[in-house]
């Protein structure tokens, strides 16, 4: 199973046409917050589940603030970030991650893509597909699951 991991997208027409060349092999599509009602574009002639959290810049309350999802035994908690101050620090994530028991840990709203492996738990966050921090590329994550095997999970940089 692929799973596809975007975030902080902010409604940008452009960057949600880049990401649509990313997902012919996607089973999985999750996105971070801001710019949530951009899945809608990313539906369209994708097969595959879709998946979104709100961020502090989405005004619709029709997205969740926190998500947890469980594919092939990974259980992978989801939220953009800003309610856990992760532009200063990871540690209120990390524990949030470790009170719902999760494996990997999803959010956005730094615009700075890292993936980071604590305690057996893996922090990622996609970077933002539409504005990256301090000149950095645009990014987007993916994770890939094998049942009985270790994650694979990992960023690229959008072209």
């Amino acid at each position: 199973m692929k799973i596809a991991v975007i975030s902080d997208s902010h409604y940008d027409a452009s960057s949600i046409k880049l990401v649509k060349k990313y997902l012919s092999d996607v089973d999985v599509l999750i996105h971070c917050g801001d710019g949530a009602e951009d899945t809608k574009l990313l539906e369209k002639g994708f097969n595959g589940e879709v998946y979104a959290v709100r961020g502090n810049c989405d005004i619709s309350n029709k997205y969740p603030n926190e998500r947890i999802l469980d594919f092939v035994g990974t259980k992978i908690f989801v939220t953009h970030g800003h309610m856990y101050n992760v532009k200063s620090e990871y540690n209120s994530i990390f524990y949030k991650g470790k009170e719902v028991e999760a494996d990997i840990v999803l959010f956005g709203h730094s615009h700075r893509a890292m993936v980071s492996n604590l305690e057996n738990m893996t922090l990622m966050n996609p970077g933002s597909i539409a504005l990256p921090f301090g000149g950095a590329k645009k990014t987007m994550g993916f994770i890939e699951l094998t049942e009985g095997k270790m994650p694979n999970i990992y960023l690229i940089e959008l072209a």
